[in-house]
């Protein structure tokens, strides 16, 4: 699901290049004022938690996020709008729990996409060559993202979809689960509850998503519902899209 997360970029005061009246800062607006900031963000976690990959500090970032949000229209913003919702440094710095991901999870995922053996190793190079009809291809749904996006067909089964959580808080605590889903939809979260003894304690879930009543139409294309595992200190919660199809 894109975009992942949005940060401050409206009338944000920035350094531009000298202009003729010898200005060195103006109020800008855009996708150029909001990247710096997420930027920053990222390089904040960055010197908090050295060892947390790439994927660990976007997860940090977009389960801590504010997703109260409204669009131009006043109306609450869409997932599409807003993604995880606008970026809280103070939280991401501590989220609980982050959902990381290797970057060789990411190679059965670019054989699943079509790509030929010789595009992705060039993509992965240094790493050993790998044969994508020697690997079970991963669709873009099993991930270990922090935000899930589905298609429910009319007729169709339920869409199941698993992932994996490591433990950055305390040492010992546990998360238990909230979920949000649209009129129509049924969401099921097994274990509705994890526990942790130890830091870097990893812990798995499977969510199962379905119409409610089977070939029952759903009051929009696209529906937005969210997970959270809320412990007595964190709240870690992930975007669920919805498409009906």
């Amino acid at each position: 699901m894109k975009p992942d997360i949005v940060g401050p970029g409206v009338d944000i005061l920035g350094a531009v290049p000298r202009s003729a009246r010898g200005q060195s800062f103006a109020s800008l607006s855009g996708t150029s004022m909001a990247a710096p900031h997420l930027s920053g963000v990222a390089a904040l976690i960055k010197s908090a938690h050295p060892t947390w990959s790439p994927a660990a500090i976007k997860s940090a970032i977009m389960t801590t996020a504010d997703a109260s949000l409204t669009d131009e229209t006043g109306t609450p913003a869409s997932y599409f709008a807003m993604g995880a919702g606008l970026v809280d440094a103070a939280k991401a710095i501590d989220p609980g729990l982050v959902y990381d991901t290797s970057p060789e999870e990411y190679i059965p995922y670019l054989c699943g996409l079509g790509y030929t053996d010789e595009q992705v190793n060039r993509i992965i190079y240094p790493a050993p060559a790998v044969h994508c009809a020697e690997m079970e291809n991963t669709e873009a749904k099993d991930l270990n993202a922090p935000s899930i996006m589905v298609a429910l067909t009319v007729d169709g089964p339920a869409v199941t979809v698993s992932r994996t959580v490591t433990n950055v808080g305390a040492a010992r605590s546990v998360y238990r689960v909230d979920v949000s889903a649209p009129d129509g939809v049924s969401i099921t979260v097994v274990p509705g509850e994890l526990q942790f003894d130890e830091v870097n304690q990893k812990a798995s879930f499977v969510v199962t998503m379905e119409r409610a009543a089977p070939g029952s139409a759903l009051e929009s294309e696209i529906l937005g519902a969210q997970l959270a595992w809320v412990s007595e200190e964190h709240v870690v919660r992930s975007p669920i899209s919805i498409i009906s199809a």
